[in-house]
């Protein structure tokens, strides 16, 4: 791995475990064991490296949230809420620090606005299709709104639930529980030949969210 992919992703773990403010590019640097230096030959500030990051979190929603092909089955459901639960907890420093990140930083504002512009038009695509395929019965004037409110559930679930406690730790089963929610909300609009299909997925999911530890982060 090259040096300049070594601070992104030591930067990218720093941030999540100790929270994107407390890090510094001294600690990216300590933390690779090179020196600061080294570290601004690659990016002049943590701001840069933050670029890199939010680059990283496009793509993955760009690659995880293309309109659905062919028919809704349940793999296809795991697909988009294991999606789900990847962005929110690969990028959970994004999250948690989202408002003070945007706002110090215009131009990755400008990118994230655009993001979430072309987001929201696949969710909405994905919304109708499945009104179509009949698994869901959204009335046609509450796609966008519930599109809003998905997206509103994802974006600040993280930044939530850390405010739940004095010593916020979020962890897998916590964002386990964000995707379980979305289902929650999704819930009432499930074609009743679906539900099943939807105890089903909302029984893995809150089984994931009851699980004391994280299987993937010791």
């Amino acid at each position: 791995m090259k040096t300049k992919e070594r601070i992104i992703s030591a930067a990218l773990l720093l941030f999540n475990e100790q929270g994107e403010a407390n890090v510094t590019t001294n600690h990216i640097a300590a933390n690779l064991g090179i020196s600061p230096g080294n570290l601004y030959y690659h990016f002049r500030n943590k701001n840069d490296i933050i670029h890199c990051i939010f680059l990283q979190y496009r793509d993955h929603l760009r690659q995880s949230f293309t309109p659905i092909e062919g028919p809704a089955s349940s793999a296809v459901w795991i697909h988009y809420l294991d999606a789900i639960f990847y962005v929110m907890w690969e990028f959970r420093f994004f999250y948690a620090n989202l408002n003070d990140i945007l706002q110090r930083d215009s131009e990755l504002h400008r990118q994230y606005l655009e993001v979430q512009q072309e987001l929201t038009i696949n969710l909405q695509l994905l919304l109708r299709e499945l009104n179509r395929q009949q698994v869901l019965m959204i009335p046609d004037d509450e796609v966008d709104d519930l599109t809003e409110v998905l997206k509103m559930l994802v974006s600040f679930w993280v930044s939530y639930q850390s405010a739940q406690s004095l010593n916020p730790k979020i962890s897998q089963s916590v964002l386990y529980k964000g995707v379980s929610r979305v289902l929650l909300v999704l819930k009432p609009y499930f074609h009743l030949e679906h539900g099943s299909e939807l105890a089903n997925l909302m029984a893995h999911y809150q089984a994931l969210a009851a699980t004391p530890s994280d299987p993937f982060h010791k």
